[in-house]
């Protein structure tokens, strides 16, 4: 810990900028002396910001092959489940697949914000790759598997051993699973071609004395079988705890230091980022250690709204071969540390839409299982048929994507076809939970045209709305990170007319509930309602 506080001074001593003139030269030479006597490479610092996956993404799990690392996180109710990542650096990364791409592997029936897909883990070894998770309302603990991480991947392997959050490890030919049920870590051994459980589950630790013990990972460092968990419930009190044996089944010693990782202590009680745990330890190609694991950005005191998001931290082993989180201190939007891996990162920052609607995108999502006739292209627009409502969370008809900066706009244009029912309403929607959402639409008939805002809160409901002239009408969200503005427009986008404001804590996970994030998506509802959108954009405004 010492060691790691003089590194820091140093750095911020040598690379503070001299501007006075009095004490320039004085100044020149100290730091000339600095960097010739210190070791070589203790200078070699990096500066990166969290989250390096910003909004909707939490859970992470993380392997290296080569000199790519590819990363997973959770998706819940949304389709496809469970987004691939790949870095080569460990900030900069693309979405470049799903891993759940059909319903046969992805059941979300009667899915929500609390359903779906839980934590996955994904692993390699021996030429394939494994993707282990929990599909919570739909058949528990599966396992798929792949010769290649964007795919295809086979059809679930359904396992015995439940708890959430599982993950594998592999050793001398042999595949181990872990899991929690019964808060607890248990741990058996599975063919890892079949999911068939060949060892009865056997209990390593229950953790720390922190309430739900969860998201385990085994890691075998210098003779030492390490368990990384996750404790104290994924809120402000969460936190990553660990415990070593010689043997893979225990007895599991706790490390004297735990948690290694936690913003809710006096250190980290006044940073943005909270709800520090979840991780994931890998180990880049020089030697150096790290971990990826969720948190979330505080905003307006105690509120957050773009879900739980995947940062990344350093990480040294100490004298006593215990893993030390960032030297000790607590995790913060900006961060440095030893040099990062050094890579060509062109084309790894997220794409976005940028007006052309392609469904073949992977950022795309659904809610739950789409009606895949429902969702079609004529003369380059997307034609959406309804489907339900967004509260009634029934496979309603949305196609959206994940809100990744508190600073944002949103906006599509659209055209209600003929023949729609009195009810049709299509738009625009805020939506973090079916029953904490805020939609702009356009409804009404061609002679009465309205476009309406309005905020669905559990029993709560408010509405705005502005009559508008002509069928194609554009619709715009923005947000400056505490207020989100709702604005149409009748000509092409050339004047704007303010309909409504709506305070982000609204579609907070505080407020509104949820245990996902804000994603910003197309809709369509009503009797026989059907619309053309022919285009959606979003931009990130930070």
């Amino acid at each position: 810990m010492f060691v790691v506080k003089i590194k820091m001074f140093i750095f911020a001593f040598v690379n503070k900028p001299v501007n006075q003139p009095k004490h320039y030269m004085k100044l020149r030479i100290l730091k000339t002396v600095i960097l010739a006597i210190l070791p070589a490479g203790m200078m070699a610092q990096a500066e990166f910001r969290n989250p390096v996956i910003p909004g909707y993404h939490p859970d992470p799990s993380i392997c290296r092959v080569g000199d790519t690392f590819y990363l997973v996180n959770s998706s819940f109710q949304y389709f496809p489940g469970v987004p691939l990542s790949e870095s080569k650096d460990l900030v900069h990364w693309r979405h470049t697949a799903n891993v759940l791409t059909d319903d046969a592997q992805l059941p979300l029936t009667g899915a929500s914000s609390w359903l779906g897909i839980y934590a996955p883990t994904i692993r390699y070894n021996d030429g394939t790759w494994y993707m282990i998770t929990t599909n919570v309302g739909n058949g528990g603990n599966f396992m798929v598997t792949a010769t290649a991480p964007r795919g295809p991947w086979s059809k679930p392997l359904w396992l015995k051993q439940q708890g959430i959050d599982p993950s594998l490890f592999f050793e001398n030919g042999k595949c181990y699973m872990c899991s929690n049920p019964g808060d607890a870590i248990w741990l058996c051994e599975i063919d890892a071609r079949t999911g068939r459980q060949l060892t009865e589950s056997r209990m390593l630790w229950r953790g720390d004395g922190g309430r739900y013990p969860e998201g385990p990972h085994i890691y075998k460092k210098d003779g030492y079988y390490y368990l990384l968990i996750s404790e104290g419930g994924t809120e402000l009190a969460h936190s990553i705890t660990v415990a070593r044996s010689k043997n893979i089944y225990g007895p599991y010693e706790s490390n004297p230091d735990n948690p290694i990782l936690t913003n809710c202590n006096r250190l980290g009680q006044s940073k943005q980022i909270q709800g520090t745990g979840h991780g994931d330890l890998v180990e880049d190609a020089q030697g150096k250690w790290w971990i990826v694991f969720l948190a979330y950005r505080n905003f307006g005191g105690s509120y957050h709204h773009l879900g739980r998001e995947t940062c990344l931290a350093p990480v040294e082993w100490n004298d006593k071969g215990w893993p030390v989180v960032n030297g000790g201190q607590p995790i913060d939007t900006v961060m440095h540390a030893a040099a990062l891996p050094q890579a060509d990162t062109a084309g790894f920052n997220e794409q976005l839409p940028d007006g052309k609607i392609n469904k073949n995108e992977p950022y795309w999502m659904y809610i739950q299982n789409p009606l895949t006739d429902n969702y079609f292209f004529s003369n380059g627009s997307l034609v959406m048929k309804a489907h339900g409502t967004l509260t009634g969370n029934d496979r309603p008809s949305f196609l959206g994507v994940r809100q990744t900066s508190p600073q944002m706009t949103a906006e599509t244009e659209l055209l209600l076809r003929k023949g729609c029912g009195a009810d049709a309403r299509a738009g625009l929607t805020v939506y973090q939970i079916n029953d904490g959402h805020i939609d702009i639409c356009v409804s009404g008939s061609e002679q009465h045209r309205k476009v309406t805002v309005q905020a669905r809160l559990k029993s709560m409901e408010s509405q705005n709305s502005v009559y508008v002239s002509g069928s194609r009408i554009r619709l715009r969200v923005s947000s400056d990170g505490l207020t989100y503005r709702f604005e149409c427009s009748d000509d092409g986008g050339k004047t704007w007319k303010k309909i409504a404001e709506h305070n982000c804590m609204l579609v907070s996970t505080e407020v509104a509930g949820g245990f996902t994030g804000v994603t910003i998506g197309m809709f369509c509802e009503g009797d026989n309602a059907s619309a053309d959108f022919s285009m959606f954009r979003y931009r990130n405004m930070e």
